[in-house]
């Protein structure tokens, strides 16, 4: 599953450059499915809706840094855990209930953000 950041986040910023498909955002940054990787056409979402991937979408949160769950592998393919809750001062980075995954559809979103 995807992790998400709680409302506890102090903003540090520590977990951002820890991400390596550039999923986590600063509060009130639009944010593309294209940022940071390979990912260039039409890319479907979890919801099933196909976007470019050059598209720009509102900020998941103004007051704190988010995660996008459209891009969060849980680091799957790169890190035994994921960097974020690794780093996070105030442990705010915890599993998303709402985006459950496994571990193989994590690679599979990781293989295709990074070829």
């Amino acid at each position: 599953m995807a992790i998400k950041i709680t409302e506890e986040c102090i903003n540090c910023g520590a977990c951002e450059p820890e991400c390596p498909n550039n999923a986590i955002y600063e509060g009130g940054v639009e944010w593309a499915m294209a940022d940071g990787n390979t990912l260039k056409g039409t890319v479907t979402l979890m919801d099933g809706s196909a976007v470019d991937a050059e598209q720009r979408f509102e900020p998941v949160s103004v007051d704190t840094y988010y995660i996008v769950p459209n891009k969060c592998t849980e680091c799957q393919g790169f890190h035994e855990e994921p960097q974020c809750a690794a780093v996070c001062p105030v442990d705010c980075c915890v599993p998303d209930e709402m985006y459950r995954e496994t571990v193989d559809e994590l690679l599979a979103k990781k293989d295709k953000m990074h070829i």
